[in-house]
């Protein structure tokens, strides 16, 4: 499978039950299943509607019809008004390694600028290894601590990037 056969696009209400599945089967994977861990927002079940309100966005990943992974942007909350979180970006194991995260990741920042954040934070684990790899590629610095108040306490690596300096 090629980038050139995965299509992106935003979320629809008819994806919300694939989205929801993606992000239950993944996230136990990683050992992100417990308290603390975006695996029990509300807003899982209702990614559509969740992503609709102005400056969010999700957007998915498609082969033939078949969602294998998604990942969104929104304010960060309790956090500055110029700063965006990457969420839920979650892959099946079929569409890693085929730059489909990357793909993704650099939509959803050329949204964040778009929406007008000046720094996007997102929050991981040290077991997604290939993920932090890609982070850092893209120009995201690693943080000390938390930012916002996202509730993931689960979480034990932090990343910001600058959206203001040109893309890596």
């Amino acid at each position: 499978m090629s980038t050139e056969e995965l299509s992106l696009r935003r979320i629809r209400p008819t994806d919300d039950v694939a989205v929801a599945a993606i992000i239950r089967a993944v996230m136990p994977e990683f050992g992100a299943d417990g308290p603390g861990f975006a695996i029990h927002d509300v807003e899982v079940d209702g990614m559509s509607a969740a992503y609709s309100r102005p400056r969010h966005a999700y957007f998915v990943i498609e082969r033939a019809g078949r969602l294998l992974g998604g990942g969104g942007i929104a304010p960060l909350e309790g956090g500055d008004p110029g700063v965006c979180e990457l969420r839920k970006m979650y892959f099946l194991p079929e569409a890693r390694g085929l730059g489909a995260g990357e793909r993704l990741l650099r939509h959803c920042l050329d949204f964040a600028r778009e929406a007008g954040f000046q720094r996007c934070y997102l929050e991981t684990l040290a077991s997604m290894k290939q993920a932090q790899k890609l982070y850092r590629r893209l120009g995201f610095e690693a943080l000390c601590a938390p930012m916002g108040s996202t509730g993931h306490f689960g979480c034990d690596h932090w990343y910001a990037l600058d959206l203001t300096k040109p893309p890596a």
